[in-house]
């Protein structure tokens, strides 16, 4: 007697797996056949039970296919994993013999740990969503229950392949927005290495020169010589640490801080509406927000996902507190056999005509048509606003940096002024 895995259909269309001892995979095959289903696969388990036995002493020890690093996997890697994979199935390959191919071809690192566990779990007669769920750190909730859509509906080629486009478009926003911010923050960084270079160098210069003329000082060059002596950490002798490793950390500091704060439930709603109302930005997040949540629910919809769990996930996703809020509401809605677009204008957070196309979606019964047309336009948009964001920050960085410089030279103009009358002044008599 051996154990076997199997996968079948039963009359209605649904896919049935389990296990079953028997003398040989034909008697398992007939056995099913009795029952009235289907057998799809079936796979002798005796193999896998010394592998399976391995891997839980490996996992005891640290050293398993099973281990889990710190860190999530690199979205790039996972979506030429997923295209590949999309790419096997459509080709005919078995499952279990894709899996393997595209772990074999995997760098040493975490994906290739994580691709061997499924392997083992999917041969011990695991679904694929199921392996993939045991590693959050790479396939998140969404990636998992569209995969168990595409298993159930037997379309896992096409939902993989939707998943991949889904991912790529999420990259390519990401890419556009961070492309974007690359230019401001060199331009400040660059700016403040300067200002806090003057003020650490060359400002204590001009105050040996002030002080050998005995000049009294505006208070604005008083105000720069503070500035100067905090920064070189000789303003008094309780500074213990230079204002110069402040200006260094703080960007640091400010991050950690951030990061912290947003862990907490009041910290992440608060700097999620701050971002949403901020004059400029505001607009950018909202759109950013939007063509990510319609282009996650679309696909979900599409995938055969149920929308009652599509758009938990969504709400899980979507990374704002304001629109999670949203989505919330638009679920109860719909739990209690009401609209989809009632709830979502009444919360105030998208476009009426977001609102009117989700509701030409419902009347139609095409939802997802509908929400990857909205996420297709307002992926245009966010490149537009991109673009609008970065006109407005040149000519603001202009004009900020240009008052900070003219600032430091009316401070030390000023005293200038003053030494050089008195000069001309001690001179005529």
């Amino acid at each position: 007697m051996a154990t076997y895995a199997y996968e079948a259909m039963t009359a209605a269309g649904k896919a049935q797996k389990g296990t079953m001892d028997a003398a040989t995979s034909e008697d398992v095959i007939k056995s099913l056949r009795g029952q009235g289903m289907f057998p799809t696969s079936v796979r002798e388990q005796k193999a896998v039970k010394g592998k399976t036995e391995k891997l839980k002493v490996a996992k005891k020890k640290g050293k398993g296919m099973g281990f889990s690093m710190p860190g999530r996997v690199n979205m790039k890697i996972l979506t030429n994993f997923t295209r590949q994979l999309s790419t096997l199935q459509d080709a005919g390959l078995p499952l279990l013999r894709s899996m393997q191919i595209l772990e074999q071809q995997q760098k040493p690192g975490k994906m290739k740990k994580i691709l061997g566990a499924v392997c083992e779990d999917v041969e011990g007669g695991s679904t694929l969503s199921e392996s993939f769920a045991k590693h959050p750190k790479a396939f998140d909730r969404l990636y998992c229950k569209m995969v168990a859509a595409g298993e159930i509906g037997g379309v896992l080629d096409v939902i993989l392949q939707r998943l991949a486009d889904f991912m790529e478009k999420g990259q390519r926003l990401k890419r556009r927005i961070k492309g974007a911010m690359i230019y401001p923050t060199c331009v400040i960084s660059i700016a403040v290495a300067i200002v806090t270079g003057i003020m650490y160098f060359v400002i204590p210069k001009f105050v040996s020169i002030f002080a050998d003329f005995d000049v009294k000082l505006p208070a604005l060059t008083l105000f720069l010589i503070s500035t100067s002596n905090w920064i070189a950490g000789t303003s008094s002798k309780d500074q213990a640490v230079p204002g110069v490793v402040w200006v260094m950390v703080s960007p640091f500091l400010f991050i950690i801080i951030y990061k912290l704060v947003r862990k907490t439930e009041f910290g992440r709603a608060f700097f999620d509406v701050v971002f949403v109302k901020m004059p400029g930005v505001g607009n950018l997040v909202r759109k950013t927000t939007i063509a990510r949540f319609t282009r996650t629910l679309g696909t979900l919809i599409s995938a055969g996902v149920p929308i009652l769990e599509a758009v938990l996930i969504t709400r899980d996703t979507c990374g704002n507190w304001l629109y999670e809020r949203a989505l919330n509401s638009v679920h109860d809605s719909i739990r209690d056999g009401e609209s989809f677009a009632v709830p979502l204008r009444a919360s105030k957070v998208v476009d009426s005509l977001v609102v009117n196309m989700i509701d030409v979606g419902e009347e139609t019964g095409d939802m997802d048509v509908m929400l990857t047309k909205i996420a297709d336009n307002y992926d245009e948009e966010v490149d537009v606003a991109v673009g609008s964001l970065l006109s407005l920050l040149e000519p603001f960085m202009v004009i900020v940096l240009g008052g900070i410089i003219g600032t430091i030279v009316l401070a030390l103009f000023l005293p200038l002024v003053e030494m050089i009358e008195k000069v001309g002044g001690g001179g005529k008599k």
